[in-house]
């Protein structure tokens, strides 16, 4: 179960770091409304610059945290669930803007990884 448990917790961390990091500015079939960017997601949700700014420093910071936690096991839980409520709160903007279904299965995904964490 331990190793399953790590590869959650890369998993979690490499998709949060590809689309905060790499994917940034560049359109994807998983952005909210129309959008391109990840600027153009947040306004689709009528979220401010700032919060944007905000989200993406907690995202990165909990999946640092998910990496740190396979030396340092007692990061995992803490940071599984700030991750869970990140997560619930970006399948609530798909659901605000009327998005499918469908993109919101990133997020879903990485919540029910998150409750694994939390509660393995």
């Amino acid at each position: 179960m331990e190793w399953i448990k790590i590869a959650f917790q890369i998993v979690i961390a490499v998709s949060i770091f590809n689309v905060w990091i790499i994917r940034f500015g560049k359109p994807t079939s998983w952005r909210g409304g129309t959008a391109k960017s990840m600027k153009e997601e947040f306004e689709a949700y009528g979220l401010p610059l700032w919060f944007m700014k905000l989200i993406g420093f907690l995202k990165l910071t909990l999946a640092s945290l998910l990496i740190a936690g396979i030396f340092a096991p007692v990061l995992i839980k803490p940071a599984a669930i700030g991750m869970a409520v990140l997560m619930l709160g970006a399948i609530a903007m798909h659901i605000k803007v009327k998005d499918s279904l469908i993109k919101s299965f990133p997020a879903f995904s990485f919540l029910v990884l998150s409750l694994i964490l939390i509660f393995a």
